[in-house]
């Protein structure tokens, strides 16, 4: 099968084409014809960090939707020929290839109405964003909350999904994505280059601050945020922890929550994988009804994928890049 391939951890220009064997599915697993691939900021820092669990050459992709190809021993839940989409586990060979395995209990049915890109788009940016308000969070309706980076990938899914739950939404992204934001949801969009995010959050929130914050820029920025946060707050993190010595003690009685869903992999936690599936099914339902947009801005090829990974490691891209694999020959 045709394939993308990483030799040893480098950067993304590192990855090379390559033909590799055709997965066999094991107990409980099923093999997926991939027909699109996300890419995700994760994809370029695990390229370069690499890991003890991998076997080179390897490949990389963890956002894949595609077809059920082949089923394992013990699969009873689907059949050959079933649309999938879902987030793949990092340690073992992932999408950037024609055929990839996955445990069956973390597919989810591929979102009515979308295309296979569309739905490759979704899982990583997507999961995060909804484990982030509805899993750590429990966001309620008539709340404030500011999304750091509402025109990437998660911050954008983060809009939506904050809008849908009827949440006042208050983003931050550069002057050229403040239309993009608006059309997400977005009420108020601060631009943190030309203004002073802690005084338009004042603004805005008569002094209080917000009752929810989802940061996707790092931990300096997690750290600045904590000043932002109401009494009782809540701020999830999904790039980097706060200095939680910046908090006084009881004073605000903030909370704090690291979001890590490859941690459900690692941790080889059951419950926490078949929660990828729901978090699939709840947010594909979303999807399907036109609640939720796939944020879907750039197609490119297989062999594409290494430069635009590099574009995504200059965080500026707006939106979600996906990748579509080329089918088979005999197919």
């Amino acid at each position: 099968m045709r394939a993308l391939v990483l030799d040893k951890p480098g950067s993304p220009k590192s990855l090379r084409p390559a033909e590799m064997p055709r997965p066999e599915p094991g107990p409980g697993e099923v093999r997926v014809k991939v027909h699109a691939v996300g890419l995700n900021p994760f994809d370029y820092k695990l390229a370069s960090a690499g890991t003890p669990d991998w076997s080179y050459p390897f490949i990389l992709g963890i956002d894949v939707a595609g077809v059920v190809e082949a089923l394992g021993p013990d699969v009873t839940d689907w059949e050959e020929g079933d649309k999938v989409y879902f987030l793949g586990n990092h340690l073992k060979p992932g999408g950037y290839a024609q055929y990839t395995l996955a445990p069956a209990h973390v597919l989810a049915w591929m979102p009515d109405g979308l295309s296979f890109a569309e739905a490759a788009a979704i899982p990583c940016a997507g999961f995060t964003a909804y484990q982030s308000l509805h899993r750590k969070m429990h966001v309620q309706a008539g709340k404030t909350i500011l999304v750091h980076g509402g025109a990437g990938g998660v911050g954008g899914f983060a809009v939506q999904l904050a809008k849908a739950a009827g949440l006042k939404v208050i983003t931050t992204c550069s002057s050229h994505n403040r239309n993009f934001v608006q059309r997400l949801g977005a009420d108020e969009v601060i631009d943190y280059r030309s203004e002073d995010v802690a005084t338009r959050v004042a603004e805005v929130t008569g002094g209080r601050g917000v009752d929810y914050l989802l940061d996707t820029i790092g931990s300096d920025s997690a750290t600045q945020a904590l000043g932002l946060l109401s009494f009782l707050g809540q701020i999830a993190c999904v790039a980097g922890l706060p200095d939680i010595s910046q908090v006084v003690p009881f004073e605000k009685a903030l909370s704090i929550h690291e979001v890590a869903l490859a941690g459900a992999y690692k941790s080889s936690d059951l419950p926490a994988q078949e929660d990828l599936a729901k978090m699939g099914r709840e947010l594909g339902s979303m999807l399907s009804k036109g609640q939720v947009r796939p944020m879907l801005e750039q197609v490119v090829k297989l062999e594409e994928i290494p430069d635009a990974l590099v574009r995504l490691s200059m965080r500026h891209v707006r939106g979600k890049i996906v990748a579509e694999i080329p089918l088979p020959a005999r197919d």
